[in-house]
């Protein structure tokens, strides 16, 4: 940590005395999944590893082939094309490499696969093969003398590695995976050896570094850090990476293709979206999104959100499963067909695919891409469009890949509606305006704050100002909340409340059945001053509810 604690309290009863009454932010009707992720990764790690795999098939139940079957009926289709595939590796290879041709985004052209126009339709993206090569190349330039003999590789605060369950190199955040490939085979082995004696390899603590190991079949995937951050949140970011691939591969494929060839090179059907993975661990250094599985919601006036929900929802045209609406990074509204609904951590993923490039701000996209907890076994085809030159994306997902121009004409339906009531005018401004701030809650030594409602997987937070106002000291505020989370969800000694004195500030962290707070105050605030200031808070959340969470959402 960047500084020791002078004392730390915790106590398990205070909770009755600090809230009264129903929590902010809660919805009997939510958008998003609301079960506890650490619940879920603790569960994963304490079964064999062959039902886990078993498990993750089921809980990968053919939702989207539900609702083909429904809404199509055509899932004798889809038996067909996975009959097709099975039966010639090659031919996997190649559709494969067709799937992930259509992330190879670069910043200077959109090569999503069918994009705007009749005439792309059914024609192959073109390709900047000199561009890519030369942008190949400087990346190689850049992490050729990075390996394990360089002071500058070994100096990087947090290492992370994917790796076949053959020892095969796919992916090093740092360095060039060729130059690795000694370092991967080690891990490999020590996996292997660990599991010939029915164990398996967790993770290892030496004096300054922590090395933790998630094995998902046909994968494995390692991280190295020297943040102080606990092993369960690293390895909930494993996870992130781990569906980040699966994004591209899906699991089915994935697991074909290195169960087929296990010595297969599978960067090169990931070629061209490594800078996906490093986007997303970028991300998770910095964004209490992945730290919370929450989803940060854009602070609207309620009226204008209803609109908007009610121009997508009446946009709404057959096989639409989710139509997504984001900001500057934040949600501003989700409407979804009836019985299914999103997992942040797939919301997530959506999020760092908009983020890690710019190329969807200069045409209409059409991409296939894997939520893996909504379906881990197949793709949801995705029309993507910045609406009218403004910071608002649309995303229009459905299981159909031939509905381009279908997806296109309900875009436009639902733009005309959001331009005849001033609705991206609205979301520009509240952009403009940058959120809100702490001094809006009248609370003198509250500095900054987190407030995650469980029922409805969403948070808030004011803007960051002085004395977090540069990037040093928001990336140690950023680690200080995590030490307080992981404290809170230990998985040993959870806690109900944690109140965390240091140098700088002191820190509240509170979990309760229905939110998750934390809060900063100045060093000097004592714990009895903090909890009557988070009383104070928690009514000006619950005062301000309607602006800063979404309890309605539309549905189909």
């Amino acid at each position: 940590m960047a500084q020791s604690p002078v004392h730390a309290n915790t106590n398990h009863d205070e909770d009755q005395d600090v809230l009264i009454g129903e929590e902010p932010g809660a919805s009997d009707h939510p958008m998003l999944a609301t079960e506890d992720s650490y619940e879920e990764l603790d569960y994963d790690l304490n079964v064999d590893a062959p039902v886990q795999q078993t498990r993750r098939e089921r809980l990968a139940s053919g939702t989207i082939a539900s609702i083909v079957e429904e809404h199509i009926g055509s899932v004798e289709e889809l038996a067909t094309e996975a009959t097709e595939l099975e039966n010639n590796v090659e031919d996997l290879e190649e559709d494969l490499e067709e799937e992930v041709e259509a992330l190879h985004i670069t910043d200077d052209t959109t090569q999503h696969g069918r994009e705007d126009g009749a005439s792309n339709r059914d024609e192959t993206p073109t390709n900047s093969t000199e561009e890519d090569a030369r942008r190949r190349e400087a990346i190689l330039r850049d992490t050729t003398e990075e390996d394990i003999h360089s002071s500058t590789w070994r100096d990087h605060k947090k290492h992370v590695f994917i790796l076949s369950e053959a020892g095969k190199p796919i992916y090093s955040r740092y360095g060039n995976e060729d130059k690795l490939v000694s370092l991967m085979g080690v891990m490999s082995a020590l996996i292997s050896f660990v599991q010939d004696g029915k164990n398996s390899l967790r993770s290892i603590v030496s004096a300054d570094r922590t090395f933790v190991f998630l094995v998902r079949q046909p994968l494995i995937l390692v991280a190295v850090s020297r943040t102080h951050e606990s092993q369960q949140q690293l390895l909930m970011q494993l996870t992130y990476v781990y569906n980040q691939v699966l994004s591209v591969l899906t699991f089915s494929q994935l697991s074909r293709v290195l169960e087929t060839r296990k010595n297969y090179d599978l960067r090169r059907l990931l070629s061209g979206t490594e800078k996906f993975l490093d986007n997303l661990l970028n991300l998770i250094d910095q964004d209490p999104s992945f730290l919370l599985t929450a989803v940060r919601c854009l602070p609207l006036d309620n009226t204008i959100r209803d609109i908007i929900g009610h121009s997508m929802q009446s946009a709404k045209i057959k096989d639409l499963v989710f139509a997504i609406l984001i900001a500057d990074n934040q949600l501003v509204t989700l409407c979804r067909m009836k019985k299914y609904v999103l997992h942040p951590a797939d919301l997530h993923l959506v999020f760092n695919l908009l983020n890690a490039s710019t190329s969807f701000q200069t045409a209409d996209s059409w991409i296939p891409i894997c939520l893996p907890k909504f379906d881990s076994t197949g793709f949801l085809h995705a029309h993507i469009s910045y609406l009218d030159n403004s910071k608002a994306c649309l995303l229009l997902l459905t299981v159909d890949k031939m509905m381009f121009f279908e997806l296109a004409q309900c875009k436009e339906k639902i733009l005309e509606k959001l331009k005849k009531h001033n609705c991206l005018e609205a979301i520009t401004k509240a952009i403009a305006d940058g959120g809100y701030r702490c001094r809006e809650v009248g609370i003198s030594d509250l500095r900054h704050f987190i407030y995650k409602s469980k029922s409805t997987a969403q948070f808030t937070a004011p803007d960051l100002e002085a004395p977090y106002k540069d990037s040093d000291e928001r990336a140690r505020l950023f680690s200080m909340y995590q030490y307080v989370h992981q404290r809170v969800h230990n998985a040993a000694r959870p806690l109900k409340i944690m109140f965390h004195v240091g140098s700088r500030e002191a820190l509240l962290g509170w979990v309760t059945t229905g939110f998750e707070l934390y809060a900063v105050f100045g060093p000097l605030a004592t714990k009895q001053v903090a909890i009557l200031a988070v009383n104070k808070l928690l009514k000006w959340i619950k005062k301000e509810e309607d602006r800063l969470f979404i309890l309605n959402p539309p549905e189909y």
